[in-house]
């Protein structure tokens, strides 16, 4: 076990650094320069030239990077060039919100899709395994900023008759509920939807098996044979998807957090690419491809937990 996690460590380190250098490339080819925004428009070449020295960006590219990731190797993420704040301080005022909302929006999509997953494989081919799939299909396909301004639209401006104590908050991210439901069920409703699309296909393959059948034909209640054996062995691919799904709601939390107004690390590379702030978009990518890297680690060691018999070596 301790050799696959330090093998598996390990091998976050080419992975990050593809990541930056292909971050990298795309924010030094977009349009613009970030000197020419911080002086303004009616700034002279001088003005431009002398921020442009004092910010190293006169510099060739590789020089540029090179720099960038012998700072980081030493713990160090650069200074943000809006802010003039460092990067590690601005990702660190809104880290937990972003994985605050993909944690609740988990937690949502798991519960919604292993239900609607179990139902639909233990009555397969029936009318509600239709409706369920139809339901989860639509989920699927559904972009998540329509759903999310669908959601502000019906619970948050709501019709003239909806009483106020029923309507949603659209803006910010709090201790009240009526401000964590909307970006919750916005961000896990698709994940929900793959998750109970894994769980019926994964279910049907394990229902199919001999000892189902022996379970069966040794007088084992239904209930007990579809969740004490059924199911546990089906959960393999299931967390598979759970955890590429955290890891798509940690990145995919951008466009929720632009419409409820939520200051997560989403919004902040969104403002940090508007304008072109290169620290920030690095920071927050690299923090993003490491959590993502963890959590698949983390399924993967869960994966002994739930069947002794796999070998992680």
């Amino acid at each position: 076990m301790t050799k696959f996690i330090v093998r598996r460590l390990l091998q976050t380190i080419p992975v990050l650094l593809g990541v930056s250098i292909l971050v990298f490339s795309m924010m030094y080819l977009i349009p613009g320069n970030p000197a020419q925004m911080i002086a303004g428009e009616g700034a002279s070449p001088q003005t431009i030239a002398q921020i442009e020295e004092k910010l190293g960006l006169n510099k060739p590219a590789p020089v540029q990077y090179l720099s960038y990731m012998k700072n980081v190797v030493q713990g160090d993420l650069g200074n943000s060039i809006r802010s003039g704040r460092p990067v590690a301080d601005e990702i660190k005022a809104r880290f937990w919100t972003t994985v605050e909302l993909s944690f609740y929006a988990t937690i949502l999509a798991v519960f919604l899709g292993l239900i609607a997953g179990i139902i639909s494989a233990v009555r397969h081919y029936t009318w509600s395994d239709v409706s369920i799939m139809l339901v989860a299909l639509f989920g699927l396909s559904m972009p998540n900023f329509w759903f999310g301004l669908m959601l502000i639209q019906w619970f948050a401006i709501g019709p003239e008759w909806m009483p106020e104590f029923m309507k949603m908050r659209a803006s910010g991210w709090g201790d009240d509920w009526r401000q964590l439901l909307l970006p919750v069920i916005t961000l896990g409703t698709g994940g929900a939807a793959i998750i109970a699309r894994m769980t019926r296909s994964s279910m049907l393959e394990v229902i199919g098996q001999d000892y189902i059948r022996t379970a069966r034909a040794k007088g084992m209640g239904e209930r007990v044979v579809i969740y004490r054996h059924a199911l546990k062995n089906a959960l393999i691919p299931v967390i598979t998807v759970v955890g590429l799904e955290f890891g798509g709601f940690l990145g995919g939390a951008v466009l929720t957090e632009t419409i409820f107004a939520i200051n997560g690390m989403g919004r902040l590379t969104i403002d940090a690419i508007r304008t072109r702030d290169f620290p920030i978009v690095q920071g927050t990518v690299l923090i993003i491809s490491f959590l993502f890297v963890f959590v698949n680690l983390l399924v993967d060691i869960s994966y002994r937990l739930l069947n002794k018999r796999i070998d992680l070596n």
